[in-house]
């Protein structure tokens, strides 16, 4: 529609297709004034009037001049009109949008006119225009059809009170363009900060679905970005929905990091981490969700996914009861380098990573014992243990599928949050088992739009937020979950740009605010944690790196306990628990050796038979053969020499190991495969070491009592 403008002396008055034109009337007065008025308002209506006096007569007259005068030229000329009128009405039914009440008037309204023209300009062509009933034809169409066009103008001009709801504006005009027939926009308004959001409902036959499948028309129309247009159902009624519009991108001049509001705060604090296409401050929630979600966090080289990870642990790092693991094989310092000392276990290297991975299930289940007996029944401010968060950089390079989904499953009810971040989460880089526990995403840019359907739920995807621009535009993201209102996930967001000094900076002005991991969690992650290659600095060692945190010892009880049960290696029934596969290590062990030795020079000796497993058998008196019996080996002493074995490799900082390795320790004790395997299950049962499966075992704590 053309824009309406006033002037003290003007009357302007907007004509269909052109701009107003000013039309100056009187030379002041009242009198003048009101006939300029009266002027300017009539004005603007008197066209159709115009047009229907002065063109049917005028084309009339010149058709029946031309071919009226020979039965034969005006036969053929009628029919030529004849088709063309009709040709001519189609035409304009079909190149008039009728997506709302007035659209369809106007499509009536002008195929009614067009046919009504063009008859009577055939008939007018043999008959004459001036005569009757021509003539009576001419006066009674046109004055109709000029009456017509004047109630359209008023339609137009907001005469009706339903024309502005019914057609959306400027989008119900968007909506006839792209073919939206059973689809009305209403209530279209700006934000001000570059967005437009509108309702949208379908007519019966029609569905949101259909609507969310045009979006990339509607972006193209607009010379938007495809993620631009967002289309999301109504919850509560499937004939509705909202189309929201980025029409001006107010963040790509970038957005500044968001500093910490104080330090010291709690983990509930929200996480300022950027901002959202409309200038609102994106938030991450997570401690104070109803259930803490996992994240999962997607995007290509470049997009951003690292200055978004520097962002959210410089945050966490300023404040207390909050403890950060962070695993990075790939770069490492160079990501998270200059605020390391707030990260509590920084991890650089696969074998350090995979032996915190399979520590983290026995933490799981201290916390949990500690939170039930608090009486809570998730992690909230009140426990006496820290939030953690535990980022995992490129998961699938550092644990297996099974240990990963046990954490997700376990870790969110204890206050532990998962966080892992990867280029691609196809089922080859984290299992759907694994990805149905990270309920929260935050997908950065990816190079196929098939892509983000790994990382945001399908319901977004559908809706258009679809972050398809891979590394052309770094920072920005769509996210979902970990307190996010529901509404926001499909709103555009860009992450907050990062400098490396003022990072490092408010690491270090928080050390006297960090609090040191829970003596719970550190107990329950063993040696693993206690030997771990990175600490941070917290409030009881600021700036200095903290003392190793010392694994409780075995209970004296325990041990004697376990000394006092019989020997298994005396017992026949014991080999039905053993461990068939550490059995099975042994025996590849002992053929590999045997393998090595040089062939017997007398195969046909007496003692060509025995074998390293058999007793030692008596002497033979008429071959004159006799064995040295084996210095015998207390109980008490051979567990002493299979303790200090692990304890030695405890204080090495050996913590795995595999039952083979004890083969040497084994032979000194003088006992044999049974008994090393008792022995090592009663120590697991003692939480001294932990079974990682594949026959591997970690030292938790040295068996032996501290002196």
């Amino acid at each position: 529609m053309a824009p309406r403008r006033k002037a003290a002396s003007a009357a302007a008055a907007p004509v269909a297709g052109s701009e107003v034109v000013p039309v100056t009337v009187g030379k002041g007065g009242f009198v003048g004034q009101l006939v300029g008025y009266t002027v300017g308002k009539i004005l603007p209506y008197t066209a159709p009037w115009i047009g229907a006096a002065s063109l049917p007569p005028l084309a009339g007259f010149a058709t029946n001049t031309m071919w009226g005068g020979a039965p034969l030229s005006a036969g053929l000329a009628s029919a030529g009109l004849a088709v063309g009128g009709a040709a001519l009405t189609a035409v304009a039914w079909k190149a008039t949008p009728g997506g709302s009440a007035y659209a369809r008037f106007r499509r009536i309204q002008a195929t009614t006119s067009v046919a009504a023209g063009m008859g009577w300009l055939t008939c007018a062509t043999s008959a004459g225009p001036f005569g009757h009933p021509m003539v009576d034809l001419w006066a009674l169409a046109g004055g109709l059809f000029a009456a017509s066009a004047n109630v359209r103008q008023l339609m137009r001009n907001g005469a009706s009170g339903d024309v502005a709801e019914e057609n959306g504006g400027g989008l119900g005009a968007l909506a006839e363009a792209i073919g939206w027939e059973k689809v009305q926009v209403k209530g279209a308004k700006g934000s001000g900060k570059g967005t437009v959001s509108a309702d949208v409902q379908v007519t019966p036959g029609g569905t949101i679905a259909a609507v969310q499948g045009t979006t990339a028309q509607v972006a193209a129309a607009l010379q938007v970005p495809p993620s631009g247009v967002v289309v999301t159902p109504d919850t509560e009624n499937a004939a509705r929905g909202t189309i929201s519009l980025r029409v001006a991108d107010l963040l790509k001049d970038g957005v500044e990091f968001a500093m910490p509001d104080a330090l010291g705060m709690l983990p509930t604090h929200p996480i300022p981490v950027g901002l959202y296409a409309d200038g609102e401050v994106w938030c991450l929630d997570p401690f104070s969700a109803a259930i803490l979600q996992h994240v999962l966090v997607m995007g290509v080289t470049g997009a951003g996914k690292s200055e978004f990870l520097r962002a959210l642990v410089t945050h966490l790092a300023t404040r207390r009861k909050m403890t950060v693991f962070l695993v990075d094989l790939a770069k490492g310092k160079q990501t998270v380098g200059h605020i390391a000392d707030g990260i509590d276990w920084l991890i650089q290297d696969a074998k350090e990573a995979k032996r915190m991975l399979r520590a983290l299930p026995a933490a799981i289940k201290a916390r949990g014992d500690v939170l039930a007996a608090e009486g809570l029944d998730q992690w909230t401010p009140a426990s006496r243990l820290n939030a953690m968060l535990v980022w995992i950089e490129e998961a699938a390079d550092v644990a297996d599928f099974a240990e990963l989904d046990e954490i997700a499953r376990k870790a969110r009810s204890v206050g532990i949050w998962l966080g892992i971040s990867l280029q691609r989460a196809t089922w080859t880089n984290v299992s759907t088992d694994v990805r149905a526990n990270l309920q929260g995403s935050v997908c950065f840019g990816v190079d196929d739009a098939g892509d983000a359907g790994f990382c945001l739920p399908d319901r977004v995807v559908a809706a258009g937020a679809v972050p398809e621009w891979g590394s052309d535009r770094p920072g920005y993201a769509f996210a979902t979950g970990m307190g996010i209102p529901e509404s926001r996930w499909t709103t555009e967001a860009r992450s907050g740009l990062t400098d490396r000094q003022v990072l490092a900076d408010l690491v270090a002005a928080a050390a006297p605010y960090r609090d040191p991991l829970d003596e719970t969690t550190a107990a329950a992650l063993g040696q693993a944690y206690a030997q771990r290659a990175h600490r941070g600095t917290n409030k009881t060692t600021p700036g200095i790196a903290s003392l190793a945190v010392q694994a409780a010892p075995v209970p004296v009880a325990a041990l004697t306990a376990a000394a006092d049960e019989p020997d298994p290696s005396r017992e026949d029934d014991e080999m039905s628990e053993l461990d068939a596969a550490a059995a099975q290590e042994l025996q590849d062990a002992y053929d590999e050796v045997m393998g090595a030795i040089p062939t017997d020079p007398e195969p046909d000796a007496d003692y060509a038979s025995l074998r390293l497993e058999d007793d030692v058998p008596e002497a033979d008196p008429e071959g004159g053969m006799e064995f040295e019996a084996p210095a015998d080996v207390s109980t008490e002493k051979a567990r002493h020499i299979l303790y200090s074995e692990l304890d030695g490799w405890l204080a090495a900082g050996r913590l795995e190991f595999e039952p083979n390795d004890l083969i040497p320790a084994t032979v000194a004790a003088a006992r044999k495969r049974p008994w090393l395997q008792g022995e090592l299950k009663k120590l697991t049962e003692l939480g001294v070491l932990r079974r990682d499966g594949h026959g591997e075992y970690t030292i938790l704590a040295s068996p032996l009592q501290p002196a």
